[in-house]
């Protein structure tokens, strides 16, 4: 009869814990659910934004620009900083450097090593 009642209580003890189990559950999934909801809000949202900035870009460049972020990692563009790619953080050798720093200011220049566009700035050390 004792043994009856310890294995009573352990079932009760066990049904008790797969409850609060189910619960936690439940409030873990409706926490991720609301997550992906802000996530593809927000992924509208970018949409929406890069369209209107990408209308106001000529379109070979935009087209470049798409072409070049489908085969590199969803990155198309790198800002040159410190003489250093970084998309493939490497740096730049001198004469690709000088080839740079003598390109138009409106020139699309792209890096030789993962051949993304490289964005300059006045962190560009140029």
């Amino acid at each position: 009869m004792e043994r009856r009642e310890n294995l009573d209580t352990a079932l009760a003890s066990l049904v008790q814990r797969q409850q609060a189990l189910a619960t936690e559950r439940a409030d873990l999934d409706a926490t991720r659910d609301a997550a992906f909801a802000d996530i593809d809000a927000a992924a509208t949202r970018r949409g929406a934004e890069r369209s209107e900035i990408a209308s106001e870009l000529p379109a070979d460049l935009v087209t470049l620009y798409d072409k070049i972020r489908a085969t590199s990692a969803g990155v198309g563009a790198a800002m040159l900083r410190h003489r250093r790619c970084e998309g493939c953080h490497l740096e730049l050798a001198g004469s690709e450097l000088n080839a740079v720093r003598t390109s138009a200011a409106d020139a699309v220049v792209r890096c030789e090593n993962c051949r993304r566009i490289l964005v300059r700035t006045a962190e560009s050390g140029l």
